[in-house]
């Protein structure tokens, strides 16, 4: 969900000294020149465990979950087979689905099996009943960056815990977009009535990964739960005997704000000027800063095939009207938008040269780059790649495509809205 929803501009421009924006990085090349598809993977996966110091491990088995009621059904599923424990982060955790989760983490704990929530002070709109329901059922339970002032471990509110992570006896991890929120129950509304952010259907993405590369997920898990000082905890032990698995080769890919780094973004950068095929984007908040337009630019006119799908209904209006902001550049570059009809897009995904795909809680704007503690999945391999093409052949059949004919007749207004939401893009 977008941090500005609720909040005054105002209040977080009085709260935004304490924040680093970065400048344009000069060292990011517009095209990273390559021989072979082969060569082009080669140097994504090298320049993304170069900027991370993340592994990319293999032997991994990846599942696509495509909306939030298929994430929470496995999620639910995987939770009530738990023996050992249950590690949950999200930035949302409200609603009746919340109360769902919260009753299974406390019959879980009653097994014997020790269970750690961390939720967004900012995010989450829950009554403080349901946490200490929790913590009196004997789930540890972690709030990231107080707002309440007698609690507050920084004063820096602008830095928020966007991830959304499950993990499982270290076996089984779920991460993606998908928060625990009654959004995901629209699907039941009428689409006649349906109109607004708080009545269409929400269009999110998850995956389950099992193998190896859970244990990197549960590591960064249990970093932000020490930086954030939960209750002690130790690191969590992979089973004794093979894991289950399967072929894929995955990176957890952290992005925090702990050293003004910005990981994710950069890999992405990096991957795109290596395209040599095609860059499919899926994005619930799209307000890029500079670097990130000039490299869609770039692929577009070296002959990528470029295609962004943006939300046409958001929960926030200001990110639509910053992220149209650029459409004329894009679109004079040869790059296609499209806004996707009928539901609320909030998921984040990525897929290049139909082999190097993403799937995470990061968005292509400001607030994931600078601000937000994110976590991504990077899956490499054509497989995968498979699925989430077809995934995105899916979004853009139910798209309407931003052509430079029908932009240009917009009306003053929308120019209007664009300009100021300009102005205050980086706060987005």
């Amino acid at each position: 969900m977008s941090f500005s929803r609720r909040w005054s501009i105002g209040f977080v421009l009085a709260c935004s000294g304490c924040v680093h924006v970065p400048a344009s990085d000069p060292d990011l090349a517009c095209t990273i020149p390559t021989i072979s598809e082969a060569q082009a993977l080669s140097v994504m996966q090298t320049q993304s465990t170069a900027l991370t110091g993340l592994p990319f491990v293999n032997g991994n088995q990846v599942t696509l979950l495509e909306n939030g009621p298929a994430t929470y059904s496995a999620m639910l599923a995987a939770m009530a087979a738990a023996t050992q424990r249950i590690d949950m982060e999200s930035y949302e955790f409200d609603g009746d689905v919340a109360n769902k989760f919260a009753d299974l983490m406390i019959m879980k704990v009653a097994q014997g099996v020790q269970v750690h929530l961390i939720y967004d002070d900012y995010g989450t709109n829950a009554p403080s009943a349901l946490f200490d329901r929790l913590r009196q059922g004997g789930v540890l339970v972690v709030k990231y960056n107080s707002l309440n002032p007698a609690e507050m471990k920084n004063f820096d509110v602008n830095k928020r815990d966007h991830r959304k992570l499950l993990v499982v006896d270290d076996q089984l991890v779920f991460t993606g977009g998908v928060n625990i929120a009654q959004v995901y129950e629209n699907h039941r509304a009428s689409y006649k009535i349906a109109t607004t952010a708080q009545t269409l259907p929400w269009r999110d993405t998850d995956v389950k990964i099992a193998g190896p590369v859970v244990a990197s997920f549960d590591q960064l898990f249990t970093q932000t739960w020490r930086e954030q000082k939960g209750p002690p905890i130790e690191d969590a032990v992979p089973p004794a005997g093979k894991l289950p698995g399967g072929t894929s080769v995955v990176q957890a890919l952290d992005g925090s704000p702990r050293d003004h780094h910005p990981a994710i973004y950069k890999t992405l950068l990096v991957a795109m000027a290596a395209a040599r095929t095609s860059i499919h984007l899926t994005t619930g908040f799209f307000a890029p800063p500079p670097d990130m337009v000039e490299a869609l630019k770039c692929a577009a006119r070296r002959g990528v095939d470029v295609r962004v799908i943006v939300p046409a209904i958001s929960d926030s209006d200001s990110t639509i009207a910053a992220g149209r902001a650029d459409y004329d550049d894009l679109l004079k570059a040869g790059v296609h938008v499209y806004e996707r009809q009928g539901v609320v897009l909030h998921a984040k995904t990525a897929v290049i040269d139909g082999q190097w795909s993403v799937v995470g809680s990061s968005n292509l704007d400001w607030r994931s780059v600078v601000y937000n503690n994110e976590i991504d999945a990077i899956v490499m391999g054509p497989d995968f790649g498979t699925q989430m093409e077809l995934m995105f052949s899916k979004d853009i059949a139910s798209s309407l495509e931003i052509t430079a004919a029908r932009w240009k007749h917009r009306g003053v207004g929308e120019r209007l809205n664009e300009f100021r939401a300009r102005l205050v893009s980086f706060l987005l």
